[in-house]
């Protein structure tokens, strides 16, 4: 393992973290379901949403496997691992379903099913119900599954680590380099993927953990190879062959699946024979791109600027809060009748200044520090 810094790995992170900020921003416009959503949803939106739908969160597991292996290089034990990630993450996991959360729910049962009490009454009375409201489970993580999901993929690197002999972690680790190498690095994900996509076609995303088993296994992969991006840095070689093709093949995939949202946008049907193809094309756009953004990394951003030190510890921070600012913002926005184009601006500025003023007073308040997903002073 290589002891010097990927800064192309953060860029990387730091990009991933802000798109899905803007992706959720676009949740308020797009004809799918969410918490909020503007009074007449524009069809066309969904396209550009689609631009980033199939990689964006594969991408974040990628960066993270890249994170965590490093951050088990620098503690040298599977016990301080887990515990470094498990304060990391579990810390701000409860804060953000105590505190940050709740206003999600609440705008949604008042939006949507009526629910007639102010916020304080919803906290108090209703939101720790541990059972269902209007069909909506509360309390709830939202968003902040991500964070669920990765600490149980810590946990499962972690056992990996501490149980499995050395030697024949390092010969799984080589013999994945072999199978990942050249044109591997785009071909034996995806078939992986498209396996996945086999054996369970039918299955929809829950974010619920316990019942979201093809989801694990299509999160694992990336987790996985952003580990081995780590431990076995020959692996930017491969990326370096095959990312150009890889972007090209992510556009052609796109260009199908915007094909396909153009001509049965909204809640139009599609015919039977569009579906196979397009959640296809999918895999292949979001496989594909992650190896391009990837290699573009490594080429590219492999360097540091004076504001990467501080972007990189704020995106945790930002990604914590950053959906109940979009979620309450669109709720008035929505309450005055405020048009596309202004709303969608409002909500930009008023999400960023929003995440910034949280990471900002967190930061420098040593026992809310924790709380937002930072290290302690």
């Amino acid at each position: 393992m290589t002891t010097q810094r990927h800064l192309g790995m953060d860029w990387l992170r730091i990009g991933a973290f802000g798109l899905l900020i803007l992706y959720h921003i676009g949740m308020y416009f797009v004809p799918w379901g969410w918490h909020v959503k503007i009074a007449a949803p524009i069809d066309w939106v969904a396209i550009p949403m689609l631009a980033t739908n199939s990689w964006r969160l594969a991408l974040l597991f990628l960066v993270s496997g890249y994170a965590s292996a490093a951050l088990f290089a620098k503690l040298g034990g599977a016990g301080a691992f887990v515990r470094s990630r498990s304060a990391r993450l579990l810390i701000p996991l409860v804060f953000g379903i105590i505190v940050v959360i709740p206003p999600q729910p609440w705008i949604e049962l008042m939006g949507q099913h009526g629910y007639a009490h102010g916020l304080a009454h919803f906290w108090w009375h209703d939101y720790f119900r541990f059972g269902a409201l209007d069909g909506i489970i509360l309390p709830t993580w939202q968003h902040l599954w991500f964070v669920v999901y990765l600490w149980v993929y810590t946990l499962l690197a972690a056992a990996v680590l501490a149980w499995v002999p050395e030697r024949v972690r390092a010969m799984v680790a080589d013999g994945a380099v072999r199978w990942l190498g050249g044109w591997g690095m785009l071909i034996v994900p995806l078939a992986a993927w498209l396996l996945i996509l086999a054996l369970f076609p039918d299955h929809d995303e829950t974010h619920a953990l316990f019942d979201d088993g093809p989801s694990h296994l299509h999160y694992l992969i990336p987790f996985a190879i952003g580990w081995l991006l780590r431990v076995r840095s020959a692996l930017f070689a491969a990326v370096a062959r095959c990312w150009r093709a890889g972007l090209v093949i992510g556009l052609a995939a796109f260009a199908f699946v915007a094909w396909v949202e153009w001509n049965w946008s909204g809640n139009t049907p599609a015919p039977d024979w569009v579906s196979m193809p397009f959640h296809i094309a999918r895999l292949l756009q979001g496989w594909a791109t992650i190896v391009a953004l990837v290699g573009i990394a490594d080429a590219y951003w492999n360097r540091d600027h004076p504001w990467r030190t501080t972007l990189a510890e704020a995106v945790f921070p930002f990604y914590i809060i950053h959906q109940t600012i979009i979620v309450v913002t669109g709720w008035y926005l929505l309450q005055a009748g405020v048009a596309a184009l202004p709303s969608f601006l409002i909500l930009v500025v008023a999400t960023v200044a929003g995440c910034w003023l949280f990471y900002t007073i967190g930061r420098t308040i040593g026992w809310l520090r924790p709380l937002i997903g930072l290290q302690r002073i």
